[in-house]
């Protein structure tokens, strides 16, 4: 008892130490949630266990605010104010996207989830998910009795069935109800759990056998006499379909019943869900101990879903980032098989993008995910646990070899290499193909608060001092785009090199700035500003008036850290609103052009709105299309910009409700030029609260089961003892989306008859639209059929189309098609006699001009 005592106390001044840290916001945070710093001494009060209480006067605060969540803008917003387009506009826009769900649609078909298991495995990879029996050269099978293993001439029927669970792309844990067929010191038994002892490489042979060897000391399964041992030289065995199931390995559920979608050939108009905006790996962030659990283990859910080791320790009390992010005091510190208080939608440190619950949402009609590398270095460097650099390109590069990783991973889980449902793209042409496989397509990103070094300090003359040059810029964006680095925003949390940042608002807003000014030394350069539409600023700044409660402020963080801080009194900001006056800076204009250049997607969420301004007026003059807003941190007046540009946007995700509304906004700012659909910004592992439940008791819950995308029915999900219900859980992990989709229906329907299927077709066709702003910025013109001044004639077209053409060579000649439908491309042509005839182009199944007619 004395040392569990002792290890919670300790870890609570651990804790208190890092208070700054835990305050400070970082990617993808809701913003607005927080303590007040009037109450930083109570930190340690959550650490000990004790109830968390705000000081007298403190202002009402949530710690996830819906509103934060649910606001078409998450980077500067009043509500009740003007709308920077016309009504004419906004009519306009609503009536054509009308027009074009109206269109038809593409002919979808079946894919199997998973390889067709033949009675032998074909390769040395096949055996993923199967159970098996094995035979010895003599004929005999294994057979076992409790943890006890021999082999002995028996009938197949009467071997011992083991299911093969993949550890890795030819590698296996040989798994039975009692445990892993494991080899310790030369005699092999069943052990209770997992370890190199247990994890087999398997080999094949040319006549189709297979030959085992352990991780662990190196040793092969061998056939000695009736016993089964580990020696230097491996014993082949035959495998072949046990006749009876056996113990599958525990893992989390998928519960969709019908195959993926996929299309009827490789290049046609696609359907799914896309999300443009998560964090797949951020286990590896902010040093690597902040974030509990991981998107994969070896050794499956057991072994990924588990809490923080400092949480398990004091029983899940003491946890200050968890605590400080959920408003709780504790948690249950057990994950699987429980999960009784994580995944939660408030509950922002533990994974929520397990590689099984993304497959539920691929299964359930999501075809697009973005994954952005994500570092905040200052907040990385004050955290006092860690095991990885805090170096924002190091965290960067480590990510990406683990996306690398997990597709190894769950490929393996698939049978094989390529196998898998989760596939890294480079080119909306490739996504394209995996799409249309049935596959979802992986876009790599990156959103970080200081992105290849670029930062700066403020010197004493009040100049700034770049940490980083423009042959730097290129060297690093290089390297970036050969790791396979398509997406990118400029800034997260704090002022850099390449721009000013929106900052953050309220009480947690006055610690982002204290660690602007850490890493910077300089606070935001907030000052007092009037859009046009009275909305499009920068978070609003706490006022403070006067300087004896900003010394209370400071000398509550100084007391935290022992007087080892010694920080000035933050600015006396003007009346709200706020805006930086940072701007984008001439190094900031060059990775947008370079960014251009090689034609890669630029986000400017986060950005100033100076910056963002500036950052549309370089894209509107460069003509580009490839910009996306991916999760709300843009303002209302660049998000019709972006869409004028050809770019796409996705909305944080946040509650149902409040995305339908998001949804209603977003309608009137499309943009008749270009293919209309919307997807969502989940930003799932960045500290992003994720949507809350509607309740069990509305008129129109979520009822299960459900239909998603081309039939496949969607039930309750199961992972170990927990079943989820969007109803009461929310978006409690990533494999409820689908569930979340469907929650929009009701939303929207019950809001308007029929807007239920219109949000609902919107969003089948977001990964469709996201694809066509990438050929855009890949140097495809836009279709013109929606863009009459790039029609050529009738004449021109046949001649520029001739048979043998790629479908990408076709579009790099007469631009988007209008139409993609199974083997035909539509384009808009004139003739002499009419401004706008339809020219059908023709390809076989590879996809090659066959003919063209018109």
């Amino acid at each position: 008892m004395e040392r569990k005592q002792s290890v919670r106390i300790g870890l609570a001044a651990v804790a208190a130490a890092a208070v700054v840290a835990t305050a400070i916001s970082v990617p993808g945070d809701d913003g607005n949630g927080g303590l007040t710093l009037a109450a930083a001494s109570e930190l340690d009060k959550g650490a000990r266990g004790l109830p968390h209480v705000d000081p007298p006067g403190a202002p009402p605060h949530s710690h996830s605010d819906p509103r934060t969540k649910n606001l078409v803008s998450r980077a500067g917003f009043e509500e009740g104010t003007q709308d920077p387009t016309t009504a004419v506009e906004r009519q306009a826009s609503v009536a054509y996207v009308e027009s074009e769900r109206a269109l038809p649609d593409p002919q979808l078909v079946t894919v199997p989830a998973y390889p067709t298991r033949t009675a032998v495995p074909e390769t040395r990879y096949a055996m993923a998910g199967g159970c098996y029996t094995i035979q010895a050269p003599s004929g005999a099978y294994v057979v076992r009795n409790g943890t006890k293993v021999s082999v002995a001439s028996v009938p197949a029927a009467q071997a011992a069935g083991f299911y093969f669970k993949a550890t890795r792309l030819g590698g296996y844990l040989v798994h039975t109800a009692d445990g892993e067929l494991a080899s310790k010191r030369g005699k092999v038994s069943i052990a209770a759990k997992p370890s190199k002892d247990a994890d087999w490489t398997v080999t094949r042979e040319s006549d189709g056998t297979f030959r085992f060897r352990t991780l662990g000391a190196n040793q092969a399964l061998a056939v000695s006499g009736t016993s089964l041992v580990g020696k230097a030289v491996a014993t082949p065995y035959r495998l072949e379909v046990a006749a009876d199931a056996c113990s599958a390995y525990p893992e989390s559920q998928i519960d969709v019943e019908g195959d993926p979608h996929g299309g009827t050939t490789s290049y046609q108009e696609v359907r799914g869900y896309v999300d443009a905006h998560t964090h797949g790996m951020a286990f590896e962030f902010l040093g690597g101990n902040v974030h509990c659990g991981k998107p994969w283990d070896e050794y499956g859910a057991p072994y990924a879903l588990v809490d923080c080791k400092d949480h398990s320790l004091t029983q899940g009390y003491g946890a200050i980032m968890e605590d400080f992010l959920s408003g709780e005091t504790s948690h249950d510190p057990v994950g699987w098989p429980t999960f009784k208080d994580w995944p939660a939608p408030e509950s922002l440190t533990h994974e929520g993008t397990y590689y099984r619950w993304l497959e539920r949402a691929w299964r359930g009609g999501q075809r697009l995910f973005v994954n952005l590398l994500v570092e905040n270095n200052k907040l990385c460097q004050l955290y006092p646990i860690k095991h990885n650099s805090c170096d924002d390109m190091k965290s960067i590069r480590l990510q990406a070899a683990d996306m690398y990783e997990m597709q190894d991973y769950i490929d393996a889980q698939f049978g094989g290499p390529g196998l898998g449902f989760y596939r890294i793209v480079k080119t909306p042409y490739e996504a394209r193909r995996v799409i249309n496989a049935g596959k979802m397509a992986v876009v790599m990103g990156i959103e970080t608060s200081i992105p290849f070094g670029c930062t700066f300090k403020e010197t004493l003359t009040g100049k700034d001092r770049p940490a980083c040059d423009e042959q730097e810029i290129d060297a690093n964006l290089a390297e970036m785009k050969a790791l396979g680095v398509r997406q990118m925003e400029l800034v997260n949390k704090f002022d850099n090199a390449l721009s000013g940042v929106a900052g953050d608002s309220g009480e947690i807003g006055i610690l982002v700035n204290t660690a602007n000014f850490l890493e910077t030394r300089s606070f935001w350069q907030m000052e007092h500003c009037e859009p046009a539409d009275g909305e499009s600023h920068d978070n609003n700044q706490t006022v403070l008036p006067t300087l004896p409660e900003q010394d209370a402020i400071f000398g509550a963080i100084v007391e935290l850290f022992g007087g080892a801080l010694t920080l000035p009194a933050l600015p006396v900001y003007p009346p709200p609103a706020h805006c930086n006056k940072r701007g984008l800076t001439d190094l900031g204009k060059h990775l947008i052009r370079e960014l251009a250049a090689n034609n890669m997607i630029f986000d400017p969420d986060h950005m100033s709105v100076k910056a963002r301004q500036s950052s549309m007026d370089l894209i509107e003059e460069l003509q580009y299309p490839g910009v996306l807003s991916s999760h709300s941190w843009s303002t209302p007046d660049t998000y019709p910009r972006i869409y004028r540009a050809g770019g796409f946007i996705t909305p944080y995700a946040g509650d149902s409700t409040g995305f339908v509304q998001k949804w209603r906004r977003h309608l009137e700012w499309a943009d008749p030029r270009y293919y209309w659909g919307i997807g969502f910004g989940a930003d799932i592992n960045g500290l992003g609260a994720q949507g809350d439940p509607r309740g069990a008791d509305v008129p129109n819950p979520v009822t299960y089961p459900f239909t998603g995308i081309n039939g496949v029915e969607i039930g309750q999900q199961h992972a170990g003892e927990r079943i989820y219900d969007i109803n009461v859980d929310g978006v409690a992990q990533y494999g409820l989306y689908p569930d979340w989709v469907q929650d929009l229906g009701l939303v929207a329907d019950a809001e308007h008859a029929g807007d239920g299927a219109a949000i609902e077709d919107d969003m089948a066709r977001g990964t469709e639209a996201y694809l066509q702003m990438w050929e855009r910025a890949d140097g495809i013109k836009p279709d013109s059929c929606r863009n009459p001044g790039l029609r050529k004639t009738v004449a021109q077209v046949q001649s520029l189309i001739t048979p043998g053409l790629t479908t990408t060579q076709v579009m790099r000649r007469v631009g988007q098609p209008y139409e993609r439908l199974g083997t035909e491309y539509g384009v808009c042509a004139k003739t002499a006699e009419s401004p706008r005839v339809m020219v059908t182009i023709h390809f076989d199944q590879a996809g090659q001009v066959v003919s063209v007619t018109s």
